[in-house]
């Protein structure tokens, strides 16, 4: 079982294996954490994504790039669902993400994963109910994998989050951390 901690901050700072991208299904730069990764990574990231992946990828599936410009070795994009009111399989096709990515990652022999609360912007998923998910796929990613850090862009998710971890029935080694930055007292050691 994966360690789990949970951390404030910029998710492109993260110096991890891998970092997990909110994708959207065309695999094109788009806004919030899929914006962020796409900037910091530099245009290589885009262009890699067009050559390897040019039909994109389907909702509850991901992909693997380089991860070019970011201090992570690899990016898994991963693409959650818009949220439509819970009847259409959203909660599914989440854990189905996460579950993708973390199956990705763990294939490339990372042990290090850092990853964001998918949907939860402007798809419009409900942070408590996605973070839930977050937290028990987590918990129960492949070998190798030994940490996840869940990044919050904010403090709403970071709450979220923590609180999920805190009620997860999982036993599994966790932390949260107050201070975000690379190398800076409130990054784990990854």
């Amino acid at each position: 079982m994966a360690r789990v901690v949970v951390c404030p901050g910029d998710i492109t700072s993260v110096s991890c294996d891998a970092v997990v991208n909110a994708a959207n299904r065309r695999l094109q730069p788009g806004g919030g954490v899929d914006g962020a990764i796409h900037r910091a990574a530099g245009p290589e990231l885009a262009r890699e994504l067009r050559l390897r992946h040019p039909h994109g990828c389907p909702t509850g599936s991901a992909v693997l790039t380089g991860g070019h410009g970011l201090p992570a070795r690899l990016v898994v994009h991963a693409v959650g669902p818009v949220w439509k009111g819970g009847g259409e399989g959203e909660p599914e096709l989440l854990a189905s993400a996460y579950r993708a990515a973390f199956r990705l990652a763990a294939g490339a022999d990372c042990r290090s994963v850092a990853a964001p609360a998918i949907s939860t912007g402007i798809y419009g998923f409900p942070v408590d109910l996605a973070a839930a998910i977050a937290v028990r796929e987590a918990l129960h990613c492949p070998a190798p994998i030994d940490q996840v850090t869940l990044v919050a862009f904010d403090p709403v998710t970071q709450s979220a989050l923590e609180r999920a971890l805190e009620a997860s029935t999982d036993w599994g080694p966790r932390t949260t951390c107050t201070q975000p930055g690379p190398g800076g007292s409130g990054w784990p050691a990854l």
